[in-house]
Parts: structure tokens; sequence; C-alpha cells
């Protein structure tokens, strides 16, 4: 019973997961413009994420701009991108093999063990799925922050943190978490022992000792 609820829990975090990866690799919201210096006070606010670029102006008023061209891109935008959309297709992958292999559903055969040993499997797919955003993620962040702080890039073209870098973030997370809680549930096989029980007990040595009149 406590496995099937491992199962469970381990797979609504990684369908959480997996719904926190795909909402933040659609925000724009990668990268805002760093309020610093000169550019504390302004009327646009510039946000940059993966597929769209947009502003965000004083007035309410929000514009965003379509990527035209892929070839034009950055290298590390182009390979966030890819590492996004493989840890997202990986992720949803291992969930519906995990789905298969977990003790409450039908599919996937009536043995116990066949059926935690699927689940095991697709919770490490859900753990490559999971590393593949994690790493996306952090190499975006690596770049904002080498940017941040080197003395020759601009003040105004400066960016920090958005909100779906952390969307991002804790989605992987979640699905690494799902993912771990899916692989551990698989249970471990008994031992048998190498010297089978004889079915009945020993009967003790005859007594050398003779009896005499």
């Amino acid at each position: 019973m406590a496995n099937s609820g491992i199962q469970l829990l381990g797979f609504f975090l990684s369908l959480v997961g997996i719904v926190g990866l795909i909402v933040g690799t659609v925000l724009p919201q990668w990268k805002m413009s760093a309020y610093i210096g000169d550019n504390i006070i302004t009327a646009v606010a510039m946000y940059q994420g993966l597929w769209m670029s947009c502003a965000f102006q004083s007035t309410g008023q929000l514009q965003c701009k379509i990527y035209d061209s892929i070839l034009q891109l950055d290298s590390s935008l182009q390979a966030t991108r890819a590492l996004m959309i493989v840890g997202i297709i990986v992720s949803v992958a291992g969930l519906g093999v995990a789905c298969m292999g977990m003790k409450c559903t039908t599919c996937g055969g009536s043995d116990k063990l066949r059926k935690s040993r699927i689940a095991m499997i697709g919770g490490i797919i859900l753990l490559i799925g999971g590393l593949c955003a994690i790493v996306a993620c952090s190499w975006f962040a690596h770049n904002v922050i080498r940017a941040f702080y080197n003395p020759y890039t601009p003040v105004n073209t400066k960016f920090e943190f958005g909100v779906a870098i952390f969307i991002a973030w804790g989605g992987a997370l979640l699905d690494v978490l799902g993912g771990a809680m899916l692989a551990a549930s698989c249970p471990r096989k008994k031992q048998v022992s190498r010297y089978p029980n004889m079915p009945g007990s020993r009967s003790s040595p005859p007594s050398s000792n003779k009896e005499y009149v």
C-alpha cells in the first residue's frame, strides 16, 4: 500500500512538473531588463524568451514579436530551446511508461513485479527529461549572469532573471523528484536461501552405547 502511495505521489509531482516545463517554455519572461544606474526610471520594460521578445509600456500595452529566423539566434538560445523541447518530450514519454507500470492501473499486465519494473523505467526516463530541462535553465541563467557582470555590456541592455525561468526550474525539479520516487518504488526480490529447509527434523544418530545385562 505504501508503495502505491509513493507511485501516485511521484506521478502527480511529475505531471505538475511537466505542466511547469511547458508553461515556462512558452512564456516570454525568461529574462527582463534590469533597472540599474540610469535605467532605473523607464517607460518600457523589455522581456525576452525562447520564442519571442516583448515590450511592456507604462500605459499597459504589451507588444510581442516572434523571432523571425532560427539561424539568426544566438547558439546558446538555440541549445536552450532544443534541450527544453527534448526534456518535455522525454518527460511526457516517461510519464506514459510510468502510468502503465503503476499498481493502480490495469494496463501493463497483472504481474506486480513486472509492473513495478515498468514504473521504475518510467521514473528513470522522467529523471533524464528533468535533467535536460535543468541543464537548459542553468545554461541560460549562466549566460544572463555573465552578460550582466560584463563591464563592456551597456547598462540599458543588461537583463536579469524573469518569471519564466523560475517556473521552468521549479517544473524541472518536480519532474526529477517525481521520477526519483517512481524509480525507487520497485520492490526488491526476496533472497532465496541456498540451503532449503528439510521437511522433517533430523533424527538423532543412533546411540552407539550398548546396554549390557
